[in-house]
């Protein structure tokens, strides 16, 4: 008897020529023609079958504020909602009573944690509290935090409330209507003319990306003269402070193409770029800038100088440049706490306790003499060395890209094995009201610094961070041993005349630079991405230019008669007679 052949038959397909998913609307099935479809994607997420956290809180309930908060943080955790889900649904369950009745009822006894989180350990909102410390000026008060122990909030209820982290630190929070503040917009440090052509434009986010390892250098010379640093201001403290004296040295802060000794080298072929230590550091560390800043370039031939611009301001420091909350400008012209005003106190500052700090009679000459210093001169010149180094930028051994910079040591410390003398980097970090504006939740020195110092430092990392790492930067490119940073606080807040030393700190500039999360590799990087953008134009002169409210740095081609005095008095005199023709 012969097999059965098996018998398969296909189903019945429904093509929706559409090409959407579901039936399409002129075939659908009999048995499906009155039941609702819901719309779906494949790439859509499935919800869960059961999410009691669903349940929709009701005006009367008393958690429908936290039930809402819940929802909207789950909703960033989860992602967007499946397709179609916005959309009225008739799969949706309808509870057939009011959930605004229904409440959990725990009569369990929590016990009270010693140890935890900020919410624990600052007490319950509004409770008693021991040791508890109000707002500043105020006495303590209901819902304050703990002033024993780790975390809590300050204020009491409905107040704005600061976060304070472990040993009392205040962190800073926003104001709860910080959203209806104007944004702050910034003026160019230079205006931008309208025979600028804008050759290139490039964002922070391009420039972070940036890397190139450049290991060889070289010491050309050095010129100058060093005074040996004083040890005993590393044992001041806040109780042995000393008040900051006001000296009359000279010091040199001269561009480039200035530099007399650049120009000798320039004209032996040293190397294709020409540049100082703070105009490159300021190039690696453009990312972390917040206020403008520019900076001109000039082309000749196959060399580029980079300089800064006369009146600019280049050589001024500021204050709390990336604090959340920075310093503001005020209409009022006596307020002394506006960001002009406190960078040239700042620049003020740090030059007088780099004299103040270091021994007169004991000095380090230099192989050459100070190149800056003429014999007309008569004040006393300060204590300064210049090392002029070559760095190699090439990226393969077919091109020759070399770096010729004039690097900056403030002071010399004899070194306790008898062998060569360690370069040192002085800079300070000033203080002006703890309480102001623009304060950026930094502690009071006078009661934080010495029992609290890495508090006090990290903050500053956090306010000034574009200010120290330029100065990490400034001390590895010179070679630098270490850095010795003082604090310099007003001597009354509203007095920016008298400051005194409250401490100082030493850092080693390799392990400052790591704490700062500053790559050297990715600096180098940015500095050879605009050599090659300036290389590929021809020669003249070229401006580059932070802006002032977006994360942009611009490279302009200007004229050659920018920002030239002379040339533009002779094109007034030519206009004259015009005139008068």
């Amino acid at each position: 008897m012969a097999a059965e052949t098996p018998s398969f038959v296909l189903p019945e397909m429904q093509d929706n020529p559409d090409g959407s998913w579901g039936p399409s609307t002129s075939q659908i099935p009999t048995q499906y023609k009155d039941i609702p479809y819901a719309p779906y994607s494949k790439s859509d997420k499935i919800g869960r079958f059961a999410d009691w956290n669903e349940i929709e809180a009701r005006g009367t309930t008393r958690d429908g504020g936290a039930a809402a908060g819940a929802r909207q943080t789950r909703r960033y955790r989860e992602g967007p909602a499946a397709y179609g889900a916005g959309g009225p649904s008739a799969f949706s369950y309808t509870h057939a009573e009011d959930d605004a009745s229904f409440s959990l009822v725990d009569n369990k006894n929590v016990p009270a944690k010693r140890a935890g989180s900020a919410f624990n350990r600052g007490g319950g909102r509004g409770g008693p509290m021991r040791n508890q410390v109000g707002q500043r000026g105020q006495p303590a008060q209901r819902g304050g935090s703990q002033q024993r122990g780790g975390g809590g909030y300050a204020g009491g209820r409905g107040g704005n409330r600061d976060y304070i982290g472990r040993g009392g630190m205040r962190l800073g929070r926003r104001g709860w209507r910080d959203w209806e503040k104007p944004g702050r917009s910034r003026e160019s440090s230079i205006p931008i003319g309208p025979t600028w052509n804008l050759l290139e434009e490039i964002d922070f986010s391009r420039l972070a990306k940036l890397r190139l390892d450049v290991d060889t250098s070289s010491t050309i010379g050095t010129y100058g003269k060093l005074h040996c640093y004083d040890r005993t201001f590393d044992r001041i403290s806040t109780k042995t402070e000393r008040a900051l004296q006001i000296g009359n040295k000279i010091r040199y802060y001269s561009t480039t193409s200035d530099d007399p000794v650049i120009q000798e080298l320039a004209a032996k072929d040293t190397a294709t770029v020409f540049a100082t230590d703070a105009i490159i550091s300021l190039l690696m560390c453009a990312s972390r800038s917040v206020y403008p800043w520019d900076l001109i370039i000039n082309r000749e031939g196959n060399k580029l100088f980079f300089d800064k611009r006369d009146g600019g301001g280049f050589d001024t420091i500021s204050v709390n440049e990336n604090a959340a909350d920075p310093p503001a400008e005020k209409e009022n012209k006596d307020d002394i706490n506006n960001p002009a005003d406190l960078a040239l106190e700042a620049t003020y500052v740090n030059h007088n306790f780099s004299f103040q700090v270091v021994k007169e009679d004991q000095q380090l000459a230099l192989d050459h003499p100070n190149p800056f210093y003429g014999p007309e001169e008569t004040d006393p010149l300060a204590s300064c060395g210049y090392r002029y180094k070559t760095f190699d930028m090439s990226v393969n051994d077919e091109e020759d890209v070399k770096l010729c910079l004039r690097t900056e040591a403030d002071a010399f410390l004899p070194n306790s094995q008898g062998g060569k003398n360690d370069l040192v980097s002085i800079k300070t970090l000033f203080e002006f009201d703890s309480r102001a504006q623009g304060a950026g939740g930094a502690p009071d020195w006078r009661t934080k610094l010495d029992s609290q110092r890495g508090a006090v430092m990290a903050t500053e990392m956090k306010n000034n961070s574009f200010k120290l790492s330029r100065w990490a930067v400034q001390a590895v490119l010179a070679g630098a041993e270490s850095m010795k940073i003082g604090f310099i606080s007003r001597a009354s807040p509203r007095d920016n005349t008298r400051h005194i030393i409250l401490g100082s700190a030493t850092m080693r500039p390799m392990d400052f630079a790591g704490q700062l999360n500053m790559s050297m590799a990715n600096g180098w990087g940015i500095v050879r991405t605009i050599t090659d953008l300036c290389m590929k134009q021809p020669d003249g002169k070229y401006i580059l230019v932070r802006d002032p409210n977006k994360p942009v740095i611009r490279l302009y081609a200007v004229p050659e008669n920018t920002l030239t005095g002379e040339d533009g008095e002779e094109e007034g005199e030519k206009i004259d007679e015009n005139d008068e023709e």
